[in-house]
């Protein structure tokens, strides 16, 4: 009996040291002794599998291997203050396995003192909590980031918001917690909107969009809003988080930009971009509907003048209320416009399904705008009276293109402005016929140069005996199917286009070239040859420079060279002009104010110019016989150019009764057909011969 009992004892032992076992080996937490050195003397398999290394293989190495290196200086320090009193120390470490994966651990370290001093280590792996927490203090963080958040239960209740969302709406959370997201509904969003809105949160579990919603000030706002639906396990809906920004700034910026695009600063009309697209959208209406619309371009007249006595900022309320007064005057859906410095364009849209009547139409709104406009305006506490010119031309459907109908209308103002402004005019397709000839003719003149087409003729300048005392350098252009085409033609054209700056130069070359040629013969060595320059080239930056570079390239005397400027380009800009004129003087270059008295001179400027000559223009001398008026501005002319102390030449004469008039004046210069029509340089140089040559004493270097 007693043995039955011992060996039941034996057994209740052996299976208590068996539940012991299981629990120390199996335990969720590793159990690890050290020894005083740090190394591991045991561990249960639960350690063994944390540091991921076969249990044999772990004693008596150092435990210290296990901690990450960025920590194992925390871990040494811990461990030191064990071994230097009893009692426990927990800590957290970054430990790493043995194949270098690492992990977050939670230790609870306990000193054990006696004969064999150990520490013994609670080893947990809190990876799991560790990322947790880091998940809840990342969203905590993001809940309270510049975006507006908030969260409701099922049914639409606010439960929470962010501090984001007081900022943002003017709420505080007390005030919308137990509130609906009705709180913010501005009324701009119909029922539908929201339907739409919870159907798609139903079906998707999310939305996203621009909504507009009202801050507790009562103000409007524009916001981006993401609804997300929050589901439990069963996949019922439990809450809604919303996410919001304020984009009003971005609307306000979007409104911008597209104000800048379509929309002139100054006047805030439609800029040509809108216009042209409105066009656009006019030309298929009335394809579709049959019906005539109307073009109309409008140029202020005499505008630059304003802008240059006044200033640009005058000029800009002139602008701006004539853009008032276009709004005024035309029916709302019609389009006013503005391209550009001063001009406009109205465009009239479905005025009739018949032509003469939508002509008829087109036209009393142009009187009324012209007559609207021709009102004196109040500028900067001054009265002002402008005009306007308008060209009208009309449209059918797509017969004719946008860049077509903008052209016609603006050739149809030019002819308003040729006619005297203050008026309207519309487009005649015979226009477009001189418009395609004007363009062949850009095309011809910029070939003409190469091919050799343009040539200088001569026309001889006499003095009162009738003796040549020089020769004026007049361009002509033969063209092979033209034949030969006179300045006035081509001339305008050139200046247009700007050729009239190479071509210009062109003369000039010639011009001194031939004074180089005449120089070194006795009969043509006093000549003096005159050209004519125009303001373009004049203006240009480098023009003394060239006229200086093109006289020492052929050899010149700069004192047989005349300049022959009009009265426009001088009072342009007269400071410049004196300058310029005050340089090429010093060369010894001779100038010539043509087509005198037809300008606005001014004996104030005129006295400042260098000038050596006034040519009384063809104007004057045409009648000069029989209107008394123009024979008085000739004789003023010429009594005020011998008081200045100029030479005065009188072109145009063509008859004997006018040269003897002349000369009865005090005239001492001439020229015109009388002596000789411009002709090339053979025949001139055979005119040379027939008549005597006479230096000038103004001409003479040594004077």
């Amino acid at each position: 009996m007693q043995n039955e009992a011992l060996r039941q004892a034996q057994i209740d032992l052996e299976a208590s040291r068996d539940r012991y076992v299981d629990l120390y080996e199996f335990s969720p937490v590793g159990y690890i002794t050290l020894s005083p050195a740090g190394l591991i003397e045991q561990i249960n398999l639960t350690g063994s599998t944390l540091l991921g290394e076969d249990r044999n293989q772990l004693t008596q190495k150092r435990f210290a291997l296990f901690v990450a290196p960025e920590e194992r200086d925390l871990w040494q320090l811990v461990f030191m203050r064990l071994l230097g009193r009893n009692g426990n120390e927990s800590c957290e470490l970054m430990m790493q396995r043995k194949d270098g994966t690492l992990f977050h651990a939670h230790l609870d370290n306990l000193h054990i003192d006696g004969e064999q001093p150990q520490v013994r280590i609670a080893l947990s792996d809190i990876s799991d909590r560790y990322h947790a927490e880091e998940e809840l203090r990342i969203a905590a963080i993001a809940f309270e980031s510049q975006e507006g958040m908030m969260v409701s239960d099922s049914h639409g209740v606010i439960v929470r918001v962010n501090q984001a969302f007081t900022r943002l709406t003017g709420y505080s959370a007390a005030e919308a917690v137990g509130q609906t997201a009705s709180l913010l509904r501005s009324g701009r969003h119909d029922k539908l909107f929201y339907d739409h809105m919870w159907q798609a949160l139903r079906d998707r579990g999310f939305w996203q969009g621009e909504i507009w919603n009202k801050r507790k000030s009562g103000k409007v706002y524009a916001e981006w809003l993401t609804i997300s639906a929050v589901k439990d396990p069963k996949g019922v809906i439990t809450h809604y988080v919303g996410t919001f920004s304020d984009i009003t700034q971005n609307k306000e910026a979007e409104a911008e930009i597209h104000r800048l695009a379509y929309y002139d600063s100054l006047t805030f009309l439609p800029n040509r971009r809108l216009l042209l697209d409105r066009l656009s959208q006019a030309l298929a209406i009335s394809a579709r509907n049959g019906h005539h619309g109307a073009l109309l371009f409008l140029d202020l007249d005499n505008f630059k003048v304003l802008n240059d006595t006044r200033g640009h900022a005058v000029g800009d309320l002139l602008l701006k209320e004539v853009a008032q007064r276009l709004r005024v005057e035309v029916r709302e859906g019609d389009t006013v416009s503005r391209l550009g410095g001063d001009e406009f364009v109205v465009l009239l849209e479905e005025l009739s399904v018949n032509a003469t009547e939508s002509a008829f139409a087109a036209q009393m709104v142009s009187e009324k705008l012209v007559s609207a406009l021709a009102v004196p305006y109040k500028l900067d506490g001054c009265e002002f009276h402008y005009t306007t010119s308008i060209g009208v031309t009309l449209f059918h459907g797509h017969a004719d293109s946008v860049d077509t109908l903008l052209r016609q209308a603006d050739m149809a103002v030019y002819r308003a402005k040729r006619d005297g402004r203050n008026r309207q005019c519309f487009f005649d397709p015979t226009m477009q016929s001189k418009l395609d000839e004007h363009s062949a003719m850009v095309v011809d003149l910029r070939q003409a140069m190469q091919r050799g087409e343009l040539a200088l003729y001569f026309q001889p300048q006499m003095d009162n005996k009738q003796r040549i005392i020089g020769a004026e350098a007049l361009l002509r252009w033969q063209h092979p199917q033209r034949g030969l085409v006179m300045p006035d033609v081509f001339i305008p054209v050139a200046e247009e286009t700007g050729l009239i700056i190479p071509i210009g130069q062109w003369v000039l070359e010639c011009a001194c070239s031939q004074i180089k040629v005449w120089s070194e013969h006795s009969a043509t060595r006093e000549l003096c040859l005159a050209i004519n320059v125009s303001p373009l080239q004049f203006r240009q930056s480098g023009f003394v420079e060239d006229v200086e570079r093109i006289l020492v390239a052929t050899g010149a005397d700069p004192h047989r060279l005349r300049i022959e400027l009009t009265e426009g380009l001088v009072i342009e800009n007269v400071a410049d002009t004196i300058n310029r004129m005050q340089v090429l003087k010093a060369l010894g270059i001779g100038f010539s104010m043509d087509d005198f008295g037809t300008g606005f001179s001014s004996l104030s400027y005129l006295k400042r110019l260098p000038l050596d000559e006034l040519k009384i223009d063809r104007s004057f001398v045409n009648d000069l016989v029989t209107d008394p008026n123009d024979a008085a501005i000739a004789k003023t002319i010429i009594i005020m150019g011998q008081t200045l102390g100029l030479n005065v030449i009188a072109e145009g004469v063509e008859t004997e009764e006018q040269l003897a008039l002349l000369k009865q004046y005090g005239c001492n210069a001439f020229q015109g057909y009388l002596f000789s029509r411009p002709i090339p340089l053979s025949a001139f140089e055979e005119f040379i011969d027939s008549v005597e040559i006479k230096e000038l004493p103004w001409l003479r270097k040594d004077l």
